[in-house]
């Protein structure tokens, strides 16, 4: 439901967030498949990469492609004016492409967690909204938000002449918003109960309060904000750093604070994502923890 440059980078960080939400449980059905005796279930059976795979194929995609067939011009950018700009193989790439970066994103970031790097599995969301949101703000050319605003056409070739503000006004009354609003509803909507979901049933297993270290409720607050709110900052920054000192000097500049912010090993962001409780070891560290036992757990049974 995106526009189409934008799409892959968002399929691939909902892919990397669904594994992220799901770590916990990943870990454990990681367990389940090393455990004794003939295996019984296959890695490709995953349930949350194939829960994954179909809401992509199923939400993403048919959302995608009706707004493309509505408005072309929006959906590609302006860099096709209606359908016959168009090319036919591009379309059934961009089908293709969403479920496929989806599934990427999503066994990068578990292979991440299964190993203990969490941490660089949040990263990989970070990245995948980063270029969504910079997409949308700045584009290849610095007029992202200008083309996004633009319902029509025509609307993106007469920007220079109005006013920012009616320019908005246009787009939140046109068709195109509405439909927006609609699939917004349902895949956002989707997208965040899912992955809500998905971290409340990882701390209902024992030992997750030990990795928790605030309420659920203020875990969740954390979580969007690291999630959305930070790449969507980011992107502000690095587009009016580029504005102001242009792109050679602006990105260099933005790649420092960006790495002093999420690399440094006393940064607030490693601070925060530390407390929602998100597994940071290793798979097998489950399996022959002595903490199992205080707890009342066997050493050969997932935890």
């Amino acid at each position: 439901m995106i526009q189409i440059q934008a799409a892959l980078f968002w399929a691939y960080a909902i892919g990397a967030t669904f594994a992220l939400s799901a770590g916990r449980q990943l870990q454990v059905w990681e367990r389940i498949n090393a455990g004794e005796g003939p295996r019984t279930r296959s890695r490709a059976a995953n349930p949350y990469l194939a829960l994954t795979a179909f809401f992509a194929a199923v939400l993403m995609v048919p959302t995608g492609l009706f707004l493309l067939w509505q408005n072309p011009a929006w959906s590609t950018m302006h860099v096709a004016d209606g359908h016959d700009g168009v090319w036919a193989g591009f379309v059934l790439f961009y089908a293709g492409g969403i479920p496929v970066a989806a599934i990427v994103g999503f066994l990068v970031a578990q292979g991440l967690v299964l190993v203990g790097a969490g941490y660089w599995a949040y990263l990989q969301c970070v990245g995948g909204y980063f270029l969504l949101f910079g997409t949308l703000i700045h584009g290849w050319d610095g007029t992202g938000y200008r083309r996004f605003l633009s319902p029509r056409a025509g609307d993106f070739a007469d920007w220079p002449e109005d006013s920012v503000v009616n320019h908005l006004l246009d787009f939140l009354t046109s068709g195109t918003f509405l439909a927006l609003l609609l699939f917004g509803a349902a895949v956002i909507g989707t997208m965040l109960a899912t992955e809500i979901g998905w971290l409340m049933e990882g701390w209902s297993l024992p030992g997750a309060d030990e990795d928790r270290k605030v309420p659920r409720l203020l875990a969740v607050a954390i979580a969007g904000a690291g999630v959305y709110g930070l790449p969507f900052a980011g992107a502000l920054l690095a587009d009016g750093l580029v504005r102001l000192v242009g792109g050679w000097l602006g990105l260099p500049l933005f790649a420092v604070v960006a790495g002093v912010t999420l690399l440094h090993g006393r940064s607030p962001v490693r601070w925060l994502y530390g407390l929602v409780g998100v597994p940071g070891r290793h798979w097998r560290a489950g399996i022959d923890d002595p903490g199992d036992q205080e707890r009342g757990v066997r050493a050969d049974r997932p935890v």
